[in-house]
């Protein structure tokens, strides 16, 4: 199962190309509201319906756990104190982690991309520290992060890779005639 976290001021591209193309190569995916109600309304002001609300479900079976970026969505992920406890626990048990944009700053900031690569959105390199690496998608040991929404299809394509293989991810970008 993967679980893409969202809160209000999420990036729209960035949630909703991964969640449909996962959904496309058959990965099941639960989006999970961490505002206190399942209408989360992103960045552009288009409000999505998560399927269940923080703490309903149990995260430790999670195959992925992701965070889109987007502000403040960023913002208020990284202040959910109950998500942040999850993602170190998944992360020290090397569950697989993916941000992209501005959110591979909460997993900088959590201490969690320490000895590994990571990419973000201009302007929050410094919550990467020394992980910060100059590219689009980064996938280092089990965390996958990409610069912003622009490469949404890309950082969706290195996950699916990661959870179903390239072939399955080929197949996926092919039947939207992106490759």
């Amino acid at each position: 199962m993967v679980y893409v976290f969202l809160a209000d001021g999420f990036e729209e591209v960035e949630a909703l190309t991964p969640i449909d193309l996962m959904r496309r190569a058959e990965i099941e995916v639960r989006t999970v509201s961490i505002m206190n109600r399942r209408e989360v309304v992103g960045a552009h002001q288009v409000p999505v319906v998560a399927d269940e609300l923080y703490g309903q479900s149990d995260y430790d079976g999670a195959e992925l756990l992701l965070l889109p970026g987007g502000m403040p969505g960023t913002t208020n992920l990284g202040q959910h104190e109950p998500l942040c406890q999850i993602l170190r626990s998944h992360n020290a048990k090397g569950g697989l982690l993916a941000a992209i944009c501005a959110a591979p700053s909460v997993l900088g900031r959590l201490g969690l991309l320490e000895g590994k690569q990571a990419t973000c959105y201009p302007g929050f390199e410094d919550a990467l520290g020394n992980s910060h690496v100059d590219d689009y998608v980064v996938c280092s040991d089990n965390v996958i992060t990409a610069r912003g929404a622009g490469v949404s299809v890309d950082f969706a394509h290195a996950i699916i890779s990661r959870l179903r293989g390239v072939q399955a991810a080929d197949q996926v970008l092919a039947s939207i005639q992106c490759r």
